[in-house]
């Protein structure tokens, strides 16, 4: 079993407050977020864009080994992740992580590439943890 951490504190209260983000390898380290980087277009980070750049990097290195398992040695891959979230009742809901996928890979078509893509895109272990709509445009070659 793999368990890896990340750390946030906050300061101050609502659209006051500021906070601070932190991943147990150090990558980020004290990072600023709050109601300006999430709501507005300061600096800093916000939850979404993490969800996204994780679900982005799970889906692809899936991929990556779903296309090794299949025989394939050589290629390209790269993800776009878009997380949604939109007002729901007094709050919000993440309602939706659209990936948007190109790839060149060698020895493949296009439709096992989008066969194995899309088995990819289910068995992520950040998409089964994604309580939403999950989205895949494909570009191949």
């Amino acid at each position: 079993m793999v368990t890896r951490s990340g750390s946030a504190s906050y300061e101050g209260l609502g659209k006051d407050g500021k906070g601070h983000v932190s991943t147990q390898s150090g990558a980020l380290k004290d990072n600023p977020y709050g109601f300006n980087t999430r709501f507005e277009d300061e600096p800093g980070t916000n939850p979404e864009e993490l969800i996204a750049a994780a679900h982005a990097s799970c889906f692809t290195m899936a991929l990556s080994f779903a296309l090794a398992k299949a025989g394939h040695e050589q290629g390209s891959l790269k993800t776009d992740a878009k997380v949604s979230l939109d007002k729901d009742g007094d709050g919000f809901t993440i309602t939706k992580s659209a990936l948007t996928l190109s790839g060149k890979v060698d020895g493949i078509d296009q439709a096992e590439f989008e066969k194995i893509a899309n088995e990819a895109k289910v068995n992520c272990p950040v998409s089964k943890v994604l309580d939403t709509d999950i989205t895949l445009d494909i570009s191949f070659g």
